[in-house]
C-alpha cells in the first residue's frame, strides 16, 4: 500500500542585489526587473521608504522622472507587516540602506519562505564608507549587480558620491553623520555629486 503523500516545503526563494553610488541607475534597474516580472504573470510587491519624498509616495522615481508604483512604508515593522498580507512571488525593496540593519533578518525570512527578493541601494554613504544593511546583502545574495555612475570630474566610472560642500569641511561640521538616516540623505544632483576614487573628497 503506498504511503500517503506528504506535502514538501516551499523551496527557498533567492536574493538579488543591485547596489553601487548615487546616480548609477540603480532604481532603473529594479524597475527593469519588476516590469519583466509582471508582463511574467509574478505577484511582486514594490516597496519604497517614505523618508524619499522627491516623488509621489505611493511610486519609485528615478532622477529622470521615470517611476512605478510602490508602496510607502516607514519601519522595518510595516515593510514585514505588508510583506505577509499576501503570498507574494517576487519582493522588490527601493532604497534599502534607509531601512538599516533590522532589515536584514526580515529579508531572510522572506527569502527562506520561498520569495524571491531584490534589494536596491546605496552601499557605499556619502563619506565613502559602506552603508549598512547593503554589505550584508551582498555578501550573502545568489545574485549581486554592483552599479558605477560616472564621475563628474574626469567621466571614469564612479563608485562614490559626495555631498557638495565646502573642500576641507570637517567630519564634525557634517550634521548628520554619514550614516544616520534623516532627509538628509534624500537628494539628487544639488545636494550630491558622483565621483571617481581619484576625485573622491570625503568630509575628513
Amino acid at each position: 500500500m503506498p504511503l500517503n503523500p506528504v506535502a514538501s516545503p516551499r523551496q527557498a526563494g533567492r536574493l538579488n542585489v543591485i547596489a553601487g553610488p548615487m546616480f548609477s541607475g540603480k532604481s532603473e534597474e529594479l524597475m527593469r526587473r519588476v516590469r519583466r516580472a509582471k508582463i511574467a504573470g509574478v505577484n511582486v510587491l514594490v516597496l519604497s521608504h517614505s523618508l524619499d519624498t522627491r516623488s509621489d509616495l505611493s511610486a519609485i522615481t528615478t532622477h529622470d522622472g521615470i517611476n512605478i508604483p510602490a508602496v510607502p512604508v516607514g519601519d522595518v515593522e510595516s515593510l514585514a507587516e505588508v510583506t505577509r498580507a499576501e503570498d507574494y512571488e517576487l519582493v522588490a525593496i527601493d532604497e534599502a540602506q534607509f531601512f538599516g540593519p533590522d532589515l536584514v533578518p526580515v529579508v531572510f525570512d522572506l527569502v527562506e519562505r520561498g520569495a524571491t527578493v531584490i534589494v536596491e541601494g546605496l552601499c557605499v554613504t556619502f563619506d565613502g564608507g559602506p552603508f549598512e544593511p547593503m554589505p550584508t546583502f551582498m555578501a550573502e545574495a545568489e545574485d549581486v549587480l554592483k552599479l558605477t555612475a560616472v564621475c563628474t570630474i574626469c567621466g571614469r566610472d564612479a563608485v562614490f558620491h559626495q555631498r557638495v560642500g565646502t573642500p576641507g569641511l570637517s567630519v564634525e561640521a557634517w550634521e548628520p553623520s554619514a550614516t544616520d538616516i534623516d532627509a538628509s540623505h534624500v537628494g539628487g544632483l544639488e545636494s550630491y555629486v558622483a565621483r571617481c576614487r581619484e576625485h573622491f573628497a570625503p568630509p575628513h
